[in-house]
């Protein structure tokens, strides 16, 4: 049907399958900026306020967001066909949904039964679907980097799982915890980077050179990267400052080698996406900067910074992602489904509303720093949270409209 550098989208999974994870995640992303505004800038300082935003972010946004384009991606780059994607993905979308929200709940109000009831869903939500991604990534005969470090990527996010279990279990008081410390940071270890850098890394070797026409990644950083860094995940966990030290700079080359490749597309068109994904690696380059600063300087600001940084890199990419995915999947859907007056892709996000999202989206950054330091300028950047995933859950449900309405209202046409 279609191929191009490798991708299929002779299987792609129905629409329906990657938006309800879409829109649960900006749902979720809301939320956060609600709790922005409860918690006030004191929720960096505050651990059950850290927790539950903490939480919000890396598990009700930026999970959804990545199953959510793990259904699509998979059977397009890694050519891995999920049998009964529709049933599996609502299946895992209302046990996890369900899961988070019994968490965050677990988290303010410290109840033993809800911690169990989250640690129960959560795990068979996530352990079904990683299990079966898994499996299949591995029955692959030919891999491509991208299908290897999707790999790798599901196996960080296992081994998150498993630690987040153990935790969850010992806060409830039904296991001793005698290793929680050490577990909460190899949790937060391969949570952030083990699963969301390894994942955001591992879908751009193909992505980037595909929607924007750029040169390939060198060899040895495509097919080495992604395991060396799991590896010191692995065998060298983030508690001591050699392997943070080498981690982050492995962080930074890609950043860099990202920015390279964009900056030599072949059409060098004015494309917002493009400004999220620079945005973005200059916000990874800016976050493992400081985390190698604070490996000799003890600075909870320091600590505070790294973290938004972080943050502001996965979601750049996650916008960008996003804005690139859904217009093409309603036109594509649509097209291949016979209906000959589907929408352009221009007409379901307009490109003047993807600029307007990237410019909110670098004051929301800037107003969440100087927050820092000011109650009211960290209000107005709660706000701003909250008006940037609403601005994206619009576009969203407007794409979803659009394409129910083109199937209720249009005739397909035969072949």
């Amino acid at each position: 049907m279609f191929n191009q550098g490798g991708l299929s989208l002779d299987q792609a999974p129905p629409i329906s399958v990657v938006l309800r994870f879409f829109i649960t995640a900006s749902i979720f992303g809301i939320l956060a900026g609600v709790l922005l505004l409860i918690f006030g800038r004191e929720v960096f300082a505050s651990s059950s306020g850290a927790v539950i935003l903490t939480h919000t972010l890396a598990l009700g946004v930026m999970a959804s967001f990545m199953l959510g384009a793990l259904f699509q991606m998979l059977p397009v780059i890694a050519g891995v066909v999920l049998q009964t994607p529709t049933k599996k993905a609502m299946f895992v979308h209302i046990t996890f949904t369900l899961g988070v929200m019994f968490l965050l709940i677990a988290f303010y109000t410290a109840s033993n039964y809800l911690y169990l009831i989250s640690a129960f869903l959560l795990t068979l939500s996530l352990l079904f679907i990683t299990y079966i991604m898994i499996s299949n990534l591995l029955k692959l005969r030919d891999h491509s980097s991208s299908s290897k470090g999707m790999l790798f990527a599901l196996i960080g996010f296992t081994i998150t799982i498993i630690l987040g279990l153990y935790l969850l279990l010992a806060l409830g008081g039904f296991i001793e915890g005698v290793y929680f410390s050490k577990l909460k940071q190899l949790h937060y270890s391969f949570g952030l980077f083990g699963w969301v850098a390894l994942l955001i890394i591992s879908i751009s070797f193909q992505v980037i050179e595909m929607f924007y026409v750029t040169p390939s990644y060198p060899d040895k950083i495509s097919k080495y990267l992604v395991l060396i860094i799991f590896a010191l995940l692995l065998f060298s966990p983030l508690q001591n400052t050699i392997s943070t030290i080498l981690i982050s700079l492995l962080f930074i080359i890609y950043a860099i080698l990202t920015i390279k490749r964009l900056l030599k597309r072949k059409r060098p068109t004015k494309d917002a996406t493009v400004w999220f994904w620079h945005f973005g690696m200059g916000m990874l380059i800016a976050s493992m900067s400081i985390l190698i600063a604070g490996q000799f300087i003890e600075n909870e600001t320091l600590n505070s910074l790294s973290y938004l940084t972080f943050i502001f890199f996965a979601l750049s990419i996650v916008f960008a992602m996003v804005y690139k995915i859904v217009p093409f999947l309603v036109w594509f859907h649509l097209s291949n489904q016979g209906f000959m007056d589907a929408p352009l892709m221009f007409d379901i996000v307009n490109p003047k509303e993807i600029k307007k999202h990237f410019y909110l989206h670098i004051a929301t950054f800037t107003f969440l720093i100087l927050g820092l330091f000011s109650d009211y300028l960290f209000v107005v950047a709660s706000l701003m949270v909250i008006a940037s995933f609403g601005l994206l859950l619009y576009h969203l449900v407007y794409a979803a409209n659009k394409y129910n309405y083109t199937q209720k209202n249009s005739k397909p046409i035969k072949w």
